[in-house]
C-alpha cells in the first residue's frame, strides 16, 4: 500500500519562511530586553570588578604558592 502524502500541517516551510520566522522571533525577544538604570549598571560593574580582582589574588597566591613548593622539592 502506497504511502499517504504527508498533511498539509506536517509539511515544514521553505528556508526562507523559517528565516524570516527566526529573525521575527529575535525581534520579538529583543523587545522584552530590559535596559538596567544606571544604579543597578554601577552595582554589577562594581560587583564584576570585585570579583575579578579576588580571582587574580586567589591565581597569584596559587602561582607563588605552588613556585615556591616546587623550588623547595626540586632545589
Amino acid at each position: 500500500m502506497a504511502k499517504a502524502r504527508e498533511s498539509e500541517e506536517d509539511v515544514k516551510p521553505n528556508v526562507f519562511m523559517r528565516i524570516g520566522l527566526f529573525i521575527k522571533q529575535i525581534i520579538d525577544e529583543l523587545r522584552k530586553v530590559v535596559t538596567p538604570t544606571t544604579k543597578e549598571l554601577a552595582g554589577w560593574s562594581i560587583a564584576v570588578f570585585i570579583f575579578v580582582v579576588l580571582l587574580m589574588a586567589a591565581v597569584t597566591g596559587m602561582d607563588l604558592g605552588l613556585g615556591k613548593l616546587t623550588l623547595w622539592i626540586f632545589g
